[in-house]
């Protein structure tokens, strides 16, 4: 019976420092500005590198690929948890040939940018870049926002709270909560987590036209996630669910007729 105790009583402390490192560590699993992938893909398209003042001493760099203001729509893209601008230049080289502007920015912390991330600081970002676009002419009902991975968190949340030309979703997930608990099924993810991005919630509050893509091969955010948010995303509403894509999604003329023919509708 002693050895019980002493085994039981391990365990628990165990579990507990595990509990503690994870509560304290969270956002370094969350965010991962040092992570690269894609950085051999040649740049296709002019751009302006911008640095867009968003808070006192940060400033996000940012790409700008301007076309024709206002003649056409403007994409703002908010990439995901890991990597740099440089990280989607394949997915800018297929957006280009599309009729549309384009600015792709780096949250703080990445690409060089000063700063901490957090869930309250990536949605003051987002919100901050949109009334610069909106210092530059271009009103909200110009822009598309658009979100990949955990960027889908930051476009649900602005969009929940103004109405935008549109939304696009790569590969979204339902909650980080949700996600959370894939990894971490054993953890109390409830009381631990420090950022949520509780798109379940707030994809009802959505009044502008929504385009959600979502793999079914995706092994990070299961495409079911992607699935109940189209579920509960409001009319009108339009989705793109290819069976062979993985997270990261293959951008081929299937993807790109399905963006393509979205903006053309808005």
């Amino acid at each position: 019976m002693k050895y019980f105790y002493l085994a039981a009583s391990s365990i628990i402390l165990a579990y507990i420092g595990i509990t503690i490192f994870i509560y304290f560590y969270q956002r370094n699993l969350l965010y991962h500005p040092s992570e690269n992938n894609y950085l051999n893909d040649k740049v296709s398209f002019e751009y302006e590198e911008l640095f867009i003042n968003t808070d006192e001493n940060i400033s996000l760099k940012s790409w700008f690929i301007k076309k024709d203001l206002s003649k056409f729509k403007t994409i703002l893209f908010f990439h995901g948890n890991a990597g740099n601008l440089l990280n989607r230049v394949h997915k800018l080289n297929e957006l280009n040939k599309l009729n549309v502007n384009i600015l792709l920015i780096s949250w703080r912390s990445f690409s060089g940018n000063k700063g901490k991330p957090s869930e309250k600081n990536f949605y003051h970002d987002g919100n901050r870049v949109v009334e610069w676009l909106n210092d530059q002419g271009i009103n909200k009902n110009d822009i598309i926002l658009y979100g990949e991975s955990l960027g889908t968190g930051v476009a649900t949340e602005l969009a929940s709270k103004n109405k935008f030309a549109g939304v696009i979703l790569e590969s979204p997930f339902t909650s980080i909560a949700d996600s959370a608990k894939i990894y971490y099924p054993y953890l109390p993810v409830n009381l631990l987590l420090k950022d949520r991005y509780d798109s379940k919630n707030k994809i009802k509050k959505i009044n502008s036209p929504i385009l959600i893509m979502h793999g079914k091969k995706d092994n990070i955010v299961p495409q079911k996630m992607g699935l109940e948010l189209f579920e509960n995303a409001n009319n009108p509403k339009f989705s793109y669910f290819p069976d062979n894509d993985d997270h990261m999604m293959e951008y081929n003329d299937e993807l790109l007729f399905k963006i393509n023919n979205f903006i053309n509708n808005l």
